[in-house]
């Protein structure tokens, strides 16, 4: 993995999150905003599955146990097409706060995979 697009993956999951979950406490519906920031989030994760399928290929090969960091990247690549399609049939400001849950996984769990990655020795 690339250390730098990890922290851009997990900064830009943070603002999602923090993002949907203000705009859903303050009690907007699903809209452009949030739902193009959880999009947004999930094409930062279609990029991290291309730098994880050519970085062992160039020598940059996980320490972790590769089984656990792609089970890791599936679910999080599901998460936020869930999480829109779940907003955009239950349109009320709890569907937003969703939103914003789901990016703030994705934070997490890109940390996560980091972890596996980088510091591990399987």
């Amino acid at each position: 993995m690339i250390e730098w697009f990890t922290w851009v993956e997990v900064g830009a999951a943070l603002l999602a999150g923090l993002l949907c979950v203000a705009l859903g406490l303050a009690g907007r519906m699903p809209g452009d905003l949030s739902v193009g920031a959880t999009l947004a989030v999930e094409l930062l994760l279609i990029a991290q599955l291309v730098i994880t399928i050519v970085a062992p290929f160039v020598g940059n090969h996980p320490t972790g146990s590769l089984l656990e960091f792609y089970i890791y990247l599936v679910a999080a690549l599901l998460i936020p097409p869930i999480a829109v399609v779940w907003a955009l049939l239950q349109r009320d400001r709890w569907s937003t706060v969703i939103l914003g849950v789901a990016s703030l996984a994705i934070a997490v769990m890109a940390y996560r995979m980091h972890i596996i990655w980088t510091v591990q020795i399987a």
